[in-house]
């Protein structure tokens, strides 16, 4: 959910008052906008003050309600986080849902009974929203919690060595601090349900159990827009025409007469596809779902390995597939698990990698995980596999998150993708990507199966007169090119100042014509480039960073909006950056630098979208 002024028409505010309630609600989701609509609701009827909102009936004391914080980063905590309070307030109970970074720490001290549902981001880190609040729970600062009743959900992804690592963190934390662990936390891989729906169950029944009666409501809370489910989810994708398939990268000019060229390094796509007839709606910032098969290149690798044949027939969930179909639409084949490992370590009697699996050894495990996939993992430890019993053990076919890369407002039912075609050589192999293999090979007319995930807080600011600093390396730059459209539809009077880095400026410029084009209209106002292979130093964007320092620290103490977004080591590093500009500016030490950039965070003004 995104807020504007149009929300909120006609409005008996004045134009100052309607700017200062924009920026307020910039960014916020919809469970946030209930609980401030509740708070609202209760100054009116003079209850002035209140600081506790339930969904969707009243103010309660922390010992009457059941709080449930969230955080996530790609929308399914969100999602399971939503489930327990629906499930609660339908069984009659009081609660409150929160994401952690709407989370008044404060009133840690004072809560009773407390749900937390919360992704791992990379090995181990929290989601972006939850920051503050693990920094805040994990420190010297956290109150003891002796009459605290809690519970952990976490979401996880068991290809990386940490699995779960933050839920397990905060878990054995909130016990330390000396809360009363009701169960056991659950710790959920790609198929959430496994385990989330019977850590739900045990949930609402000790919700109940402790909140026996309930203060009557006091609010009703009415939603700034209605509430409604998504036409079109993960399990029920929409079918989406592809319009175009366009090579975005070069490659590397090497002399003065034609053709002569190096060979290709990046594959990068741009995609089109029509929304036409889905009813689906994004915003800039948002992401696109793909619901994609794994190209029969992969499939086929793997029943060679193992001798298989993809025409058996499997039943298993209720269904009766070929193994083939199974590998192709229902199983991940690129990315491994280590449960699945254990298996297979047992059954090829491997004793290296058994001690892989051992504790203490994340670090080898955490590289196995991301340099294999499935056929790399069974030529190494060669055994049979029976095709049951293989489908039962590989993990769920996950789908595809790529962030949205145009703005509806200047192309309308359509959504551009901005796609890094994954295929390089290990271990004397060819590898492919799965989602970037099946959009490469779709053609004009395909289909693609999508859904949209929104991204609340990664959003162009309600106030156009706002100042954007953009920093997107590779295809990290695909939001930021929906951000300018955006502005540039919309008037917005403030500036764009984008950072973009890749390898090579002939081979690497993604959208080199539409920045300048968008330079010369005003569109786009400044355009740092940092190409790190085109001299003996390599140089990337955080080095453009430090170049401007003082100008960038003087948007951001002007009210700019910082993004960035791109892979998760990449945002590790710009962050460093970002730290040591602001120190040096201000001044200040590490600690002053990290409150600065925490202080923007919780504003809604420093917001990244890594993975």
């Amino acid at each position: 959910m995104t807020a504007s002024p149009n929300a909120l028409a006609p409005s008996p505010l004045a134009e100052e008052r309607r700017v200062l309630l924009a920026r307020l609600v910039d960014g916020l989701d919809a469970p946030t906008l209930w609980w401030l609509s509740g708070y609202t609701a209760g100054l009116a009827q003079g209850q002035h003050g209140p600081q506790l909102a339930v969904l969707p009936g009243g103010v309660a004391s922390a010992s009457q309600r059941l709080t449930v914080v969230y955080g996530s980063q790609t929308g399914n905590a969100r999602r399971a986080a939503e489930q327990v309070a629906q499930e609660a307030e339908a069984a009659g109970l009081q609660v409150r849902l929160l994401r952690a970074d709407a989370y008044a720490t404060r009133e840690l001290a004072n809560e009773r009974l407390l749900y937390v549902v919360i992704s791992t981001q990379g090995e181990g880190d929290p989601p972006d929203d939850a920051i503050g609040l693990v920094e805040f729970i994990s420190g010297k600062r956290a109150p003891k919690l002796p009459e605290l009743k809690y519970a952990v959900l976490g979401l996880g992804d068991s290809s990386y060595a940490d699995f779960c690592g933050i839920a397990r963190r905060l878990d054995a934390r909130l016990a330390e601090l000396g809360g009363q662990r009701l169960f056991d936390a659950g710790l959920a891989d790609l198929d959430i349900d496994t385990v989330a729906l019977p850590w739900r169950a045990q949930a609402l029944q000790h919700a109940r159990d402790a909140l026996k009666t309930t203060a009557a409501p006091l609010a009703t809370v009415t939603p700034l827009r209605p509430a409604h489910a998504a036409a079109w989810t993960p399990d029920k994708p929409f079918a989406a025409e592809l319009l175009a398939n366009q090579t975005i990268s070069g490659r590397e000019f090497k002399g003065p007469r034609h053709g002569l060229h190096g060979e290709r390094g990046k594959d990068v796509r741009h995609i089109e596809l029509s929304l036409a007839g889905s009813g689906l709606l994004y915003e800039p910032g948002d992401a696109l779902g793909i619901r994609h098969r794994n190209p029969d290149v992969l499939v086929n690798a793997v029943l060679d390995a193992l001798r298989l044949d993809g025409d058996a027939v499997v039943e298993h969930e209720q269904r009766s597939l070929s193994l083939h179909e199974w590998l192709a639409s229902r199983r991940e084949l690129t990315r491994l698990s280590r449960p699945f490992l254990a298996e297979h370590a047992a059954a090829a009697r491997a004793d290296d990698l058994n001690a892989l699996l051992a504790p203490g050894q994340q670090a080898g495990l955490a590289q196995l995980l991301q340099s294999h996939h499935l056929v790399d993992v069974l030529r190494r430890w060669p055994t049979s596999w029976d095709a049951h019993e293989l489908v039962v053990a590989l993990r769920p076919l996950a789908p595809r998150l790529y962030s949205i890369a145009s703005s509806r407002k200047r192309v309308g039912e359509e959504a551009h993708l901005t796609v890094d075609v994954l295929a390089y050589q290990a271990f004397g192999q060819p590898h492919l990507g799965a989602a970037s293999g099946f959009l490469a090979e779709l053609h004009e007319g395909g289909q693609a199966p999508i859904y949209v995930e929104a991204n609340e807080r990664f959003r162009v600011p309600a106030d156009g007169n706002r100042d954007l600093l953009m920093i997107g390396p590779g295809t990290g730059v695909a939001p930021f090119r929906g951000f300018v459209q955006e502005r540039a539809e919309t008037g917005a009077a403030g500036r764009n100042w984008l950072f973009f880095g890749a390898q090579h400026f002939n081979s690497d410029f993604l959208y080199q014509s539409e920045w300048q084009d968008a330079l010369r209209k005003r569109e786009l106002h400044r355009l740092s480039l940092a190409f790190s292979r085109d001299q003996a130093e390599k140089v990337y964007v955080q080095h453009r960073l430090r170049a401007h320092a003082r100008e960038v620290y003087d948007w951001l103490e002007n009210g700019a909006h910082l993004y960035v977004c791109g892979a998760i080591a990449m945002g590790k590093d710009v962050h460093a950056t970002l730290l040591e500009v602001i120190a040096s500016q201000r001044a200040t030490d590490a600690e002053g630098a990290a409150e600065y950039l925490s202080r923007l965070q919780a504003e809604g003004r420093y917001a990244r979208d890594v993975y």
